[in-house]
């Protein structure tokens, strides 16, 4: 299953992706079985036949709707650094023995073919192509033999990322963490369409179609049954809590000349039997130009 959060005339609304269209239905329908959120806080069995039942909804074409983030209420989105060795050398860091983890924010997301909004305070705004895995069972102390069973999905993610404030620091949050930097679908798409902890799957970035960024998920030094086990040593699982499991090299940041991204510019990572997420760059509204759309002195 590809689950989907859309809107469709301004209605929030869930489905599936099937053949270019989306069978669901819509918040105000009385079938609507919930946001996504909602249906991984049910039990496995639960939640799976309410989001298989979706294909008999009414039918969305894609051009007529807008993306959502799959998951809006993610409790934590764990990220992991230096997670392919090619990344870790281009970077300059010693490879660690230990998943590199830091936080995002709910705050930071942003749906397909929405767009990255680069901030007034910084140009330095890099793409990174991830992987994420999405909990759909819960829980601590989680064996790496039984892991892959706690996942409900997996998805795409930009880890865009503010470099200057990336570094300003020891830790990375805050360059990690501006508004609107984080993209996030267009799909979840369950594990039984995918190759066992989504393993050997291609990878890409393209910035105006220029390759960028281009690895497999069978070269991440810490897998997702890894990442599952270590992560709930220390921290309690929880449903619909996402774990993004690293950027491959090629790196704007560490090129000669550097490439950040820049309003106008299109981005796409690609992951293979997952799809292509898509998004433009916009500049950062600031209030000025906010008091200007209001009134009308902005054309």
């Amino acid at each position: 299953m590809r689950l989907v959060a859309f809107t469709f005339n301004g209605t929030p609304g869930t489905g599936l992706l099937q053949n270019e269209k989306i069978h669901g239905w819509l918040k105000t329908d009385r079938q609507f079985p919930g946001d996504p959120d909602d249906l991984l806080e049910e039990c496995e069995s639960e939640w799976s036949r309410k989001a298989s039942d979706l294909v008999h909804g009414r039918i969305f074409p894609l051009g007529e709707i807008r993306f959502r983030v799959p998951l809006e209420r993610s409790r934590k989105i764990i990220c992991v650094g230096l997670n392919y060795r090619d990344h870790t050398a281009e970077s300059g860091y010693k490879q660690p023995e230990y998943p590199t983890l830091f936080a995002r924010f709910t705050s930071s997301l942003v749906a397909h073919k929405s767009a990255i909004i680069r901030p007034e305070a910084s140009c330095a705004l890099d793409f990174e192509g991830e992987l994420v895995a999405v909990i759909g069972r819960g829980g601590r102390h989680i064996t790496r033999e039984k892991a892959l069973a706690h996942i409900a999905g997996y998805s795409i993610f930009n880890d865009a990322t503010i470099r200057d404030f990336q570094h300003r620091t020891p830790q990375w949050t805050i360059g990690k963490n501006f508004d609107g930097t984080g993209a996030f679908g267009p799909t979840l798409v369950t594990p039984d369409e995918l190759p066992l902890g989504a393993h050997g799957l291609s990878i890409q970035t393209r910035l105006n179609g220029e390759l960028m960024q281009s690895s497999n998920t069978e070269q991440l030094i810490f897998n997702v049954a890894n990442l599952v086990q270590l992560i709930s040593e220390a921290i309690t699982l929880a449903p619909g809590d996402m774990i993004v499991t690293g950027t491959p090299s090629g790196i704007g940041h560490m090129r000669a000349p550097k490439v950040y991204m820049k309003p106008g510019d299109i981005v796409e990572v690609q992951i293979q039997g997952i799809g292509t997420l898509r998004n433009s760059v916009v500049e950062e509204m600031t209030p000025t130009d906010y008091e200007a759309t209001l009134t009308g002195q902005v054309a």
